[in-house]
């Protein structure tokens, strides 16, 4: 059977991300004083993290065309039209949010981020990019069961 979504693009999104996310958590020291002083290392875990998270938002973008959503005026109505269509559940949306957040961030002003907070941030939040995955997992699976 087709699936509605174009899964092996999904699905290599979705490797792509888990790589990043990887090296991420395979570079992150344990304090954000450590954290700070990386330098051109703490560098490739921003832009690993920027490229996480453009992943994610790829996929929801997939989604919400291969699933005839609409036309969205932007990222955020598209995570308001996956949810909506059950895709994933409400507070996935708040977490998507915040990791947008966290890209603009480190895209708009790289010169000026609080290494201490940012630090803080993936620590807390790392693990929504497998909640994330879990969700999609699951949808794919439920679409390939139909």
């Amino acid at each position: 059977m087709t699936l509605p979504v174009r899964s092996t693009v999904i699905r290599i999104k979705l490797s792509e991300m888990r790589e990043s996310i990887d090296l991420v958590q395979q570079n992150l020291p344990d304090s954000a004083d450590s954290f700070s002083g990386m330098g051109l290392l703490k560098d490739g875990i921003y832009k690993r993290m920027e490229y996480a998270i453009e992943n994610v938002f790829d996929i929801c973008a997939i989604l919400n065309t291969d699933l005839h959503l609409g036309i969205p005026g932007g990222d955020e109505e598209i995570l308001d039209n996956l949810v909506t269509k059950g895709i994933f559940p409400s507070e996935m949306r708040q977490k998507l949010k915040h990791m947008k957040g966290f890209r603009n961030i480190v895209v708009h002003r790289y010169g000026t981020i609080d290494d201490a907070l940012a630090f803080s941030i993936l620590q807390r939040n790392i693990v929504d990019f497998f909640v994330f995955r879990q969700e999609i997992e699951r949808f794919l699976q439920s679409c390939e069961e139909k």
